[in-house]
C-alpha cells in the first residue's frame, strides 16, 4: 500500500511493505508502512526529521499512526537492547530483578543519564515481570534478528 504524501508528515524514505514483516502480525497488520520524513510539527524555518508508523483500517489512514522524533526511536532501541541484556541473566534473581536495587542502568545522554529500572510502582510487578520475561523469550527470534541487523548496520556506519 502506498504511503500518502499529501498529509502533514512528508515521507522521504519509506518501507511500504511493512505489514509483511511486522513481527507476529506479519501479513495481518494494520501497520502498512514506515517512513522517515519531514515532521508534521515543523514550523517555518525549522525542520525536524521524524519516523512514522502508518496504520490503515482497511478503509482509511488511521489516527493511531504514530510519529516520533528520531532520537526517541533510538532511545527506544537503547531501552530494548538494555532490557534484553538484563533478561539474559535475570533468571538468577528472585522475581527476575533485585528488589533492593531495581535500577538496571544509567546510560549517559546529553550531559545527564537515562535511568532504566524495573517499575516498582506497578502493583502487579511480580506477576507482570514473569509474563514480560516469558513474552521476551517467545519473541526472541523476532527481536534477535532485528537487533543483529541493527548491530551490523551500526558497525557499517562506523558506530
Amino acid at each position: 500500500m502506498k504511503i500518502p504524501t499529501t498529509l502533514k508528515h512528508k515521507p522521504v524514505i519509506v518501507a511500504e511493505n511493512y505489514e509483511e514483516v511486522d513481527g507476529k502480525s506479519a501479513y495481518h497488520s494494520d501497520a502498512k508502512g514506515l517512513s522517515l520524513g519531514l515532521a508534521q510539527w515543523n514550523d517555518r524555518g525549522k525542520v525536524d526529521i521524524s519516523a512514522k508508523v502508518w496504520r490503515h483500517t482497511g478503509d482509511k489512514w488511521s489516527r493511531q499512526s504514530e510519529e516520533l522524533p528520531l532520537h526517541r526511536v533510538l532511545d527506544l532501541a537503547i531501552l530494548i537492547a538494555r532490557t534484553k541484556v538484563h533478561f539474559k541473566d535475570a533468571y538468577r534473581l528472585p522475581n527476575f530483578y533485585d528488589k533492593e536495587n531495581p535500577t538496571l542502568d544509567r546510560i549517559g545522554l546529553q550531559g545527564d543519564a537515562l535511568t532504566i529500572a524495573v517499575c516498582e510502582d506497578n502493583e502487579y510487578i511480580d506477576e507482570d515481570i514473569q509474563l514480560f520475561e516469558q513474552a521476551l523469550k517467545n519473541d526472541d527470534e523476532l527481536l534477535s534478528e532485528r537487533l543483529k541487523i541493527l548491530s551490523k548496520l551500526l558497525q557499517e556506519a562506523g558506530y
